[in-house]
């Protein structure tokens, strides 16, 4: 993606950001590579000749695409080698900014993430929420206007009965769809954009996760990006100015939608059909394997275990099985007041809150050095601690 770097840059000058979304304005963002970072639009940066971008040294704050504070101010970080097009290079870029413009704006409306790692995939809910996916994406690809109020109706009486059974897992979903959602919608429009495909085969594209009940029951909170987005390109029907009071409310992107609702007929019956539970089988049995392929590599076993705190992650690849939890991106922990990140998969065991772990479970391909009273671990450093060998295992405790 170097090879684009100069025409990004040209582009994100010149782009419109308020034809995405009313109001929009860049924060700061930083591409980078495996070594670099280039930092532009920062109030802090350094003034450099000849260009408006700083390079500065690539560290451990610049992990995945997302959004940080960098030097206190909200940056867009993307990493350049990621993306193999220009135009999905491109589009992240700008859902990244976007995440940057609701910081700015004051966004609330979060998530618990417990609720996205507990999520229960009981029958009935995997069911209806599956049904009412297929409703979403019909009700947005639909042009009769009579037919798509009907979908949409069918779609929210869905929900609603799902409310009946998973209550706060349910309000869980709706956050995410209201935060990522709408990052996912100027995402399309600057694919769309950037890429060669017509509208409709991007519709397609982004609908293809929305309508896969395999994947979208595998990864909850990644389906609800792509529901978030099928409600804002609803609203864009229903509502056309929908996005200029966005700020102002509490309530979820659904809840928006909802007060579209015409009444519909009570869903008091309902099938569970096999493909559905096809779908639970395959979600728990991917689960157990991701677990049990970590744990069966090889290489050095290092448990650390004692008072460790999760200073942030993915959890957007966290996978729960039994008491496990198997980051499979990084994660930044604290121990003895000292902050380690861990860029590689890792178990942790957790005490109620995924913040507060009890042990974790690495595996090493170079042997740590030991040390009288620590071990030092290649690629994340000195931990202090006693510990114990035997053969390929090495147990470390902390305090």
């Amino acid at each position: 993606m170097k090879a684009y770097f100069d025409e990004i840059i040209q582009d994100l000058e010149n782009e419109n950001w308020r034809n995405y979304w009313i109001g929009f304005e860049a924060v700061a963002y930083a591409l980078y590579d495996e070594n670099f970072v280039y930092l532009f639009n920062h109030p802090k940066m350094t003034k450099e000749p000849k260009r408006d971008y700083q390079i500065l040294k690539r560290d451990d704050q610049f992990v995945g695409c997302t959004l940080i504070l960098y030097q206190d101010y909200p940056t867009a970080i993307v990493d350049l080698e990621l993306y193999k097009d220009y135009a999905s290079l491109y589009s992240i870029i700008v859902h990244e900014l976007f995440h940057g413009f609701q910081y700015i704006k004051g966004e609330k409306r979060f998530a618990d993430e417990v609720l996205g790692i507990t999520y229960p995939l009981t029958k009935e809910n995997v069911e209806l929420r599956n049904q009412e996916r297929s409703y979403l994406y019909r009700a947005v690809l639909e042009k009769d206007k009579i037919k798509k109020k009907q979908l949409l109706t069918t779609f929210i009486a869905l929900r609603e009965k799902r409310r009946d059974l998973i209550n706060s897992h349910l309000l869980y979903e709706n956050l995410i769809e209201t935060i990522e959602g709408p990052a996912w919608y100027v995402e399309l429009k600057a694919y769309f954009k950037k890429s060669q495909q017509t509208y409709n085969q991007v519709l397609n594209t982004y609908g293809q996760q929305l309508m896969d009940d395999f994947e979208s029951t595998l990864n909850i909170r990644k389906s609800c990006y792509r529901s978030g987005l099928f409600i804002c390109l609803l609203l864009d029907d229903f509502v056309p100015d929908w996005k200029e009071r966005f700020w102002e409310k509490e309530e979820s992107l659904y809840d928006i939608l909802k007060q579209l609702y015409d009444e519909a007929v009570p869903i008091n019956k309902l099938e569970i059909y096999s493909e559905t539970e096809k779908v639970i089988d395959n979600a728990l049995k991917k689960r157990e394997n991701a677990i049990r392929n970590f744990e069966q590599q090889d290489g050095i076993h290092l448990f650390i275990q004692g008072k460790i705190t999760a200073k942030s992650f993915d959890p957007m690849n966290i996978v729960l099985f039994d008491d496990r939890l198997l980051h499979n991106n990084f994660i930044k922990i604290e121990i003895n007041n000292q902050n380690y990140l861990i860029e590689q998969p890792v178990i942790a065991y957790c005490k109620g809150k995924l913040q507060d772990i009890f042990k974790l479970h690495l595996i090493v391909k170079k042997k740590p050095i030991e040390n009288a009273n620590s071990l030092t671990i290649d690629g994340i450093g000195l931990i202090k601690g006693r510990y114990d060998k035997n053969e390929n295992i090495l147990q470390l405790y902390v305090n």
